[in-house]
């Protein structure tokens, strides 16, 4: 068997090599928080002001017991604007997602992330059903 150097447990404070020990002696200028500049809406400020109500569900069945947001009832608005969204909501909310027969499909239960980035470009979200 081999002979392993242990560390006491005894209350002895040991010595450790930190490669960082240098550093820790240098005067650096105190950090500022970063700050966080919001995404710029995707429509006008004129546009967004009453673009009609759109429905948020939560989606469990078919889809082998994961939970999908779903964003239905978009009137009005082309293939290319509903990608937009939905690649703004995927960001926010840091999940996968799909534009799916007119609906937007967010991976996992958003719906509240989801509504407010739909209510910043100028929609009315309603949550139906479950």
């Amino acid at each position: 068997m081999k002979d392993r150097k242990r560390i006491p447990i005894d209350g002895e404070p040991v010595q450790w090599n930190s490669p960082f020990a240098a550093l820790k002696n240098l005067e650096l200028p105190p950090t500022s928080p970063r700050d966080k500049t919001e995404a710029p809406a995707t429509v006008s400020p004129g546009q967004a002001k009453n673009r009609g109500r759109v429905d948020i569900i939560r989606q469990t069945a078919h889809r082998g017991g994961k939970t999908v947001t779903v964003v239905t009832g978009f009137i009005g608005i082309g293939q290319d604007e509903k990608e937009q969204l939905a690649k703004e909501m995927q960001k926010a909310c840091g999940v996968g997602g799909t534009v799916k027969e007119g609906r937007i499909e967010i991976q996992g239960d958003k719906r509240e992330d989801v509504a407010r980035i739909l209510t910043k470009a100028g929609f009315r979200p309603v949550f139906a059903g479950g």
